[in-house]
């Protein structure tokens, strides 16, 4: 097919889709039946200090975050600098998800997956949906003679599931238990 980069699969959309769907679902549903050991510790760090520390561990990955937008928006240039921004886009999404792993471990597995409010639940949620978003965008970004617009908008997914985490859960700690709309 026309379009299409040799090898790649036509399935590889609709496992693009199914997925992110598995990886979300199977997280919520863990996090849902597992049992909460809210004295776990991060890096030996528990409690409140905990927080902290997964406050600015949080802010560290939305900071990378907004640099891997600032990449992305450089690789649609054409020259010579595209290879670069390319590989340093790829070693930086890397860099975020080895990040964001023990901050989502301890969030699993001291709290859970819950609803107990507006912010919590939110965040909760989007959790669950950036793992499903990142299984998503690496499936997608091997496959070619996909449209124009299916990475942006897979990154833009990422990009917004970790503003809503940093904003649901590092800013409120940081601000003192409060955030803008909460």
């Amino acid at each position: 097919m026309a379009g299409r980069r040799p090898g790649g699969s036509a399935a590889v959309p609709l496992l693009a889709v199914l997925a992110p769907v598995a990886v979300s679902l199977g997280l919520l549903w863990f996090g849902r039946a597992h049992v909460p050991d809210p004295g776990r510790s991060l890096f030996g760090a528990s409690g409140e200090d905990a927080l902290r520390l997964k406050s600015w561990l949080g802010s560290a990955l939305f900071a990378l975050a907004l640099v891997q937008v600032a990449l992305a928006l450089a690789m649609y240039r054409r020259g010579p600098a595209a290879r670069p921004v390319r590989v340093g886009h790829r070693v930086g999404g890397w860099l975020a998800f080895a990040l964001s792993l023990p901050i989502a471990q301890h969030c699993l597995l001291a709290y859970g997956v819950r609803f107990t409010d507006v912010r919590v639940g939110l965040h909760s949620a989007t959790g669950c949906f950036l793992y499903g978003a990142f299984a998503a965008k690496v499936l997608l970004v091997r496959h070619g003679g996909l449209r124009g617009w299916v990475l942006p908008a897979a990154g833009g997914a990422l990009f917004c599931a970790v503003g809503v985490l940093w904003w649901s859960a590092a800013l409120w700690f940081l601000d003192g238990y409060a955030a803008p709309g909460f």
